[in-house]
Formats: C-alpha cells, structure tokens, sequence
C-alpha cells in the first residue's frame, strides 16, 4: 500500500523564478482518459459542468432536457473544455433518488457526448450502480462528492479501470449538515483525503488513477474556503492531481457581496490562485472565459507558447491587434 508523505511547503522564488508558485509532487503526472493524454506536470485541465437537474446550483434547470444537455456538454468542448461533468443529482440537501432514476438522467448524456467528442467525460454520483452504468456508456471518471461515503463506488472504480475523483465533504449523501467547526480546515481536509485514498487503495484503485478534491464550500462556511484556496499547496503535496471546484461558489458571494450572476471575476481569480497553489483542474461553469484565464496562466508559467508573436518583433512596431491564424 502506498504511504503518503506530503510535503506542505512550498517552492519559493529564486534565480530565474518569475514569482513563487507551488509545484505538486506529482506521483503519476501523466493521465490517459480514453483517447486523450494530459500532463498534469505542465497542463491545467478545465472541467465543464452540466447538470441534468431541475434545481441545479448555479442555472436552476437550465440543461435538464436531455437535447439541452448534450448541446451544452458539446458547446463546451467548442469553447475550449478538456472534460465534461454529468451530474444528475444536486449536492444540496433534498429527498434521495434512486439509481435507476439518476440513470435515467446521465447514462443518456453520457452516450450521447461520447459518441459525439473524445472530450473527458465524468459522472457526478456517489451510487455505485449509476457509476457501473455510467463507465459501460463512456465515463471515464466518477466525480464522488461524498468522500467516498459508500466504499463500493471504489470496487467499481477498481473494477472497469476507470478514475476516481475523492472529494472531502462530511455531510452523508442528500443530508442536512450542522453548522461545520474546525481547529484548522486544512490540516483536516488533508488528513480525511489521506484516510480516502488509503481506503481506496486498499479496495483496489490503482494511485495513479486518483484525484483529490478539497470540497471548496462543501460543509464549509467563506471563512474556511478562503483559507482553502489560500492554503491550496497543502492539498496539491498529496500528490495526487487536485481539483478546485470554485465556480461561482457562495464563498464567493459572501466575500464580494455579488449574485450567481456576478460570479465570473471572481471564480476566475480564485481559480488562478488555486493553480497558483498547485491544481491541476478546474471545474467551472464559464467555460470560455475560463479557457482564456487557464491559458494565460500556462502561458506566464512557461508551459504554453503565445498563440502568435507580432508586438515589438519586427523592425517597426506592430500594432495590429489580433491577428487571424
């Protein structure tokens, strides 16, 4: 079994170093996901959501119809997603629904965006049944936002070979949690992702088919996330690709005293800060302005080149503007 050392230090600035930014101890960097391959050493990947939900988060239903789904799935692959997040049932509080239900809602979606696109595909599900269904259609990772609160999902996993996203959330599936206290949230995220993936491990998930997810507001109040996303190294030293799941998030609200709507900047900076601090995925609803922060950010890092140099090239000064490929 592999025994986790994480390192909660990070890199800092020195010669040649532009700013001080966090470099995970990446066990398994490279990732095959069906077709695509992604580098997590020098790659973000962006994860787009589409939920088949009459009372989702963040659009309140607006992809619930099965066609509406899968033209969003599609069109965020047009504005540039890497992977696409199926979910079927809110995180939020409410009555259960049955695997054969949630099925109903994602294994369609799924069939319909695999045979469209080599995109990455995840189900949002923490029913085994729905994870097995949703593999065999063209899944290739469950996104569990339980933390693993059923470890039969993990035998699953373990089974089709596919990958498993372990989230930290205290609140059982559907269900009301009291308000959350913690001597110091990151420590404890860390230590409960420790005890997951050792779980998983023992059930049979290979490590380097793992992610981590820290739950960014997931029974935790502003106060907490902030200091998440602040403290983002210490969840990405596990060594195992983090995601930061911040888009348009109620820690975001809060701070900036700003509506769903009102989001964007905002879920963009805590993005960057995140990447900043290690992640290597971000899960976010504007696909295309998220494309762009991504991108930037890759580039100032070194890890993309420019999509075309023209500015202070030539002997006279060029000043353009954007220039058609």
């Amino acid at each position: 079994m592999t025994t986790l050392q994480p390192a909660h230090t990070a890199r800092s600035a020195g010669a040649g170093t532009a700013a001080p930014f966090f470099t995970p101890p990446l066990l398994h960097p490279v990732r095959r996901f069906g077709s695509r391959t992604l580098d997590f050493s020098r790659q973000v990947a962006l994860m787009a959501i589409v939920n088949r939900t009459p009372d989702s988060f963040y659009d309140g239903g607006a992809t619930f119809a099965l066609d509406a789904a899968v033209a969003a799935s599609l069109a965020a692959v047009d504005d540039g997603a890497d992977w696409v997040d199926i979910g079927g049932v809110p995180f939020a509080p409410g009555p259960a629904l049955s695997a054969q239900e949630e099925c109903g809602r994602v294994v369609p979606v799924v069939e319909a965006v695999s045979a469209a696109s080599d995109v990455i595909i995840s189900v949002d599900t923490f029913l085994p049944e729905v994870a097995a269904r949703s593999i065999a259609a063209g899944a290739h990772v469950v996104n569990d936002t339980t933390g693993l609160a059923n470890p039969e999902l993990a035998s699953v996993v373990a089974e089709t070979g596919a990958h498993l996203i372990i989230t930290h959330s205290l609140a059982r599936p559907r269900t009301v949690h009291p308000r959350p206290t913690y001597a110091d949230v990151v420590t404890e995220v860390v230590a409960f992702l420790q005890d997951k993936v050792e779980l998983a491990l023992s059930l049979g998930v290979p490590a380097d088919k793992i992610i981590v997810d820290p739950g960014h507001d997931l029974n935790k109040n502003t106060l907490h996330t902030l200091e998440l996303t602040r403290r983002f190294n210490e969840i990405a030293a596990l060594g195992f690709p983090a995601l930061a799941a911040v888009s348009n998030k109620d820690f975001i609200g809060e701070t900036l005293n700003q509506d769903k709507a009102e989001r964007l900047e905002g879920s963009l900076a805590s993005g960057v800060v995140a990447i900043l601090g290690g992640a290597r995925i971000l899960r976010m609803h504007n696909v295309a302005s998220a494309a762009s922060a991504i991108h930037m950010t890759e580039a100032v890092l070194g890890w993309r080149q420019p999509a075309y140099l023209l500015h202070n090239m030539g002997d006279a000064n060029e000043t353009a503007g954007r220039r058609t490929p």
